[in-house]
Formats: C-alpha cells, structure tokens, sequence
C-alpha cells in the first residue's frame, strides 16, 4: 500500500500519469467504454405495467414504445449454482466473474474461494472504473464487482474492499469513482463528524474508513446535493466516493431533490468525469486511459417489488428509463460505447390482473405520493394506540398518501392490522390495497426465476442476440474490454473473506450455502 506521500492528490490530478502507475499494462488501443446497467429486481411484467401506465395515463398509441423496447435483444437467465431462484449477490457475480454460485456470495466461487472481476480485471488493464447505485454502495450488487466475501451481510468488510484497504491488487484505488447510498459502513462505530465523517455508523469496529479514504489513498469525499451539483466534468476529484445517504437511497415517488440526486443526475455526471478523465491525453497524443467501465444500478426497483409497493416500482422503473436514455445520449456522441443491460432476477411475481376480470387500472397508481415504506414508518409507531392508527390510517394514509377517498371497511382493516405486525407485513398491507384496486397481483414477497430482458445499444451491440445465460453476460463484459477476470483470481489467494465477529450461523461455510439471505 502506497502512502498519500507517494501517491498524492496533486499526483492524482495528472490523471495520465495516475493510470500509468496503476496499470503499466494499460494499452494504448482504441478508446472504448462499457457501461453495463442493473435493473435490480426488474422483470418483463414491470416493464409492461409501466409502459401501460405511460401510455394510458399520456394518452400515447398503443404502438408506443419505452427506451428499453427500443433496445431488447433477447433474456437472460437467472439461476445461481445452488438454486434455480437467484438472489443479487449470486446474480451479480455472475455477471461480474462470469461464473455461477451460491445465493449470498460475492465474488466468491462455490467454494467460497475470491474470483477476479471484470471491473478489477479492466482497472489492471488501465481502463477507470465507477460503480453507481441507488442502494447502499455496499449492497450487494455493487459489491459483487468489487469485493470478494462469503455472505452479503459482511457489509463491514464489503466497504473495506471497495476502497482498497489492504488491498494487494493495484497501487491504485480499484474503483475510481463511486456514487450511490451507504455512508454509515464508512464511519466508525464511535463516529467523530467533527473529523469529517459521517456521523452514523453501522459498523461493528472502529476503523473510520471515511477517513481512510482520504488520506491513504486520496479519495475526494461528498456527501450533499450542494457538493454534488458542484461537480464538473474536469474537475480533478477523482478518485471519488460520493454517498449522499445513510443507508439506501429513497425510492423515487419519495426522493427530496434538494436533498438526493436522481439516478439519472448521477448517471450523467459519473459518465461524464470519466470520460473526460480517461480522454487525458500524453504529451505524445495517446490518451492515458483506454477508456472505463462502469456499472449503475437501479436497486429500488428491486426494493418496491419486495414490498409489493406498485407505485413504487412503478415510479423507479420510469427514473430507470430516464437513466438508459441518458446513456443511449451519450452513446451518441461517443459511438465507440457499449451499454448492456440486463436484470439479476426478477422480485414479487408480479401479474397484471387477475381473476375474474381480465382488466387492470393504470390510473389508480398516479395520486399516490409516498412509498409503503415511508407511510410505514409513520404508522407503525401508532399501533399500540388503536385508536390514533385509525385516525391516521382513515385521515391521512388511505386519501392523502395513497388517494383513496372511498376506502372500505375492510381495505381500513387490513392496513390496520398490517401496521401493528412487522415492518414487511405493514408494507405489504398498504402495497396490496393499491394493488387491488388496480387489479395487480404479486405471487411473493422474494424472489422468482424467470428469464429477464436483456438489453444492448452501441458499439458491438448487434452481435447480443438471443437467450444468454447471466454467466454469458458476464462473459459479454469481458469481451468487450479485452479483459480476462480469471487473470485476477490468483492475485487474490490470500483476500480476507470472513468478516471479524461476523454470525457464521447465517452460512453454511462448509457447504457454502447461504441460509439467511
């Protein structure tokens, strides 16, 4: 591990001379960028219901079609190596080591042994990496690209190894830019916001990673909208963590944009400074950079659908599409990008209507204004009083929160009686009285193994065609870049992958299997 003094921030600043030391390797060829996109949790039947939302509520032609229509090229399938229902930690590492195993794993093999990634395979090669999601940064699809643990919850560890700490692969930082949810993994357990940190902590020791960030490897640190709004595209910060939560992002239908940026803000401006940082060019004309790889999640689409929430999938969904037109945008102007998108797995089993009808009511989704998950929050601290739940449920939950002026008896009840159970049984209630009304069903509260779409636009991408598995996908990354993931793995033989102090209960760590994910 280099110190600050070798590796400086002014040293940073000369971006060119930053990514020689980091991968004398990098090769001097021509400039190509990948941007692959997660749609966590987002099936065919959510893309359905959106767009017959969009259409319906806009009045558009039945022949009107998403962003995502326009660039569907086949599925992809989803299973992990020890269940034919993936979570996002196997689905994600497939697709970042391009091999299969177990529900909780990431970047781990089946036999819980470190894989190399396609983004720590594209750091050595030289190209800049960035890692954006609406999650927590730590979740587990962006951690499945850059650190290798047994179980998803090792969250503490996961942040560890997303910014290098004790890190052997490269000199460097091994993700140069990360946006997203999160903070609280990055401070320590007594947080100090006088020393700069955030001033909550979910971590379980005393390293102050926040800090260690900054002064070991010269990280530029933000953590408010005024600081990312400052943000130019030539401004010198990277590398650059900037989480602007806690913990996960709020869904879309809550987001405060004075306080949050959008998906799509931080798409942009992710794209945006690593192109211009990787288009540094030498004295001599070649750019120091052959280009970057990046990888942007819209996790809460995955969230809304394990709560049942329609609205709010509905409404991640769209900001999702906002996301992929700003890539296709910049697809544009830089033809030498490639983005492919693709889903882990698809949440809720969502159906659009049911028996006996064979209808479903698009408009009953627009007046609602809160997530189930916010309106929970609010309610359930009332349920030892029955009779403040049922003022608040009757006055302000079912006609100002979810426009339903003409609520039943029964739909009073249910979210009454949800409110006084557990957190997912009251987001359940409130989701299922939305969903009726609008004649949409959800087979689970988990997740379900169908096929997902699987999307393309760019350089290269008339060639994606057909059914793929998600190891395929993976494999589509490596290609592209001209990297192999495998080359890594022997350079992580010694990786801690078990979390100090971490409930080995939660895992099976003889079989590798996880038992609570």
């Amino acid at each position: 591990m280099l110190t600050q003094s070798i590796y400086s921030l002014t040293l940073y600043s000369l971006i060119c001379s930053r990514a020689a030391h980091a991968a004398p390797s990098a090769k001097p060829a021509k400039h190509r960028n990948l941007i692959f996109m997660v749609s966590d949790g987002f099936g065919i039947a959510g893309e359905t219901m959106a767009r017959g939302y969009v259409q319906t509520t806009n009045n558009y032609p039945l022949e009107w079609a998403s962003v995502l229509d326009d660039l569907l090229v086949g599925t992809s399938r989803t299973r992990s190596s020890d269940s034919l229902v993936t979570d996002s930690a196997a689905g994600a590492t497939a697709f970042s080591c391009a091999q299969k195993t177990y529900n909780g794993a990431i970047g781990v093999s089946h036999d819980r042994k470190p894989c190399g990634t396609v983004l720590e395979a594209a750091k050595q090669a030289g190209y800049l990496t960035g890692l954006v999601s609406t999650a927590r940064i730590t979740h587990a699809t962006p951690g499945s690209f850059a650190a290798h643990v047994v179980h998803r919850d090792m969250e503490d560890l996961i942040a560890q190894h997303m910014i290098s700490y004790n890190s052997s692969l490269t000199p460097a930082p091994t993700v140069d830019l990360m946006f997203g949810g999160g903070r609280c993994f990055f401070a320590p357990e007594t947080p100090n916001p006088a020393a700069g940190n955030p001033k909550t902590s979910c971590r379980s020791d005393q390293l102050d990673l926040w800090q260690f960030a900054q002064t070991k490897y010269g990280y530029s640190t933000i953590s408010t909208r005024k600081q990312f709004d400052d943000l130019k595209a030539g401004d010198k910060k990277l590398p650059m963590l900037g989480l602007f939560t806690d913990s996960h992002m709020a869904y879309e239908i809550d987001r405060d944009p004075a306080d949050e940026p959008s998906l799509t803000e931080m798409t942009q401006k992710a794209l945006n400074m690593l192109h211009t940082a990787s288009t540094v060019t030498h004295g001599n004309g070649t750019a120091c950079a052959p280009g970057f790889f990046i990888m942007i999640e819209g996790a809460r689409i995955d969230m809304a659908a394990h709560d049942n929430d329609p609205a709010s999938h509905l409404h991640d969904i769209i900001e999702y599409w906002n996301a992929v037109a700003a890539v296709r945008k910049f697809i544009d102007t830089h033809p030498d990008t490639l983005m492919i998108g693709t889903s882990d797995h698809e949440t809720g089993g969502l159906t659009i209507g049911y028996d006996p009808e064979y209808v479903w009511y698009p408009n009953v989704l627009t007046p609602v204004r809160n997530s189930a998950e916010v309106i929970c929050s609010q309610i359930r601290p009332l349920s030892k009083d029955h009779g403040k739940l049922v003022t608040a449920v009757t006055t302000k939950v079912l006609p100002k929160q979810l426009g339903i002026i003409n609520a039943t008896h029964e739909e009073i009840n249910n979210i009454v009686d949800g409110a006084g159970g557990s957190a997912k049984a009251c987001k359940h209630a409130v989701g299922h009285v939305v969903s009726d009304r609008a004649r949409l069903g959800w087979t689970t509260g988990g997740h379900t193994g169908v096929d997902v779409g699987l999307y393309a636009y760019g350089a290269g991408s008339s060639t994606i065609r057909g059914n793929k598995d998600n190891t395929h996908v993976g494999q589509l990354l490596a290609d592209f870049l001209d990297v192999k993931p495998e080359s890594i793995t022997p350079l992580l033989a010694h990786q801690n992958t078990v979390q100090e102090g971490f409930d080995e209960n939660l895992v099976d760590m003889k079989a590798g299997k996880s038992v609570s994910v």
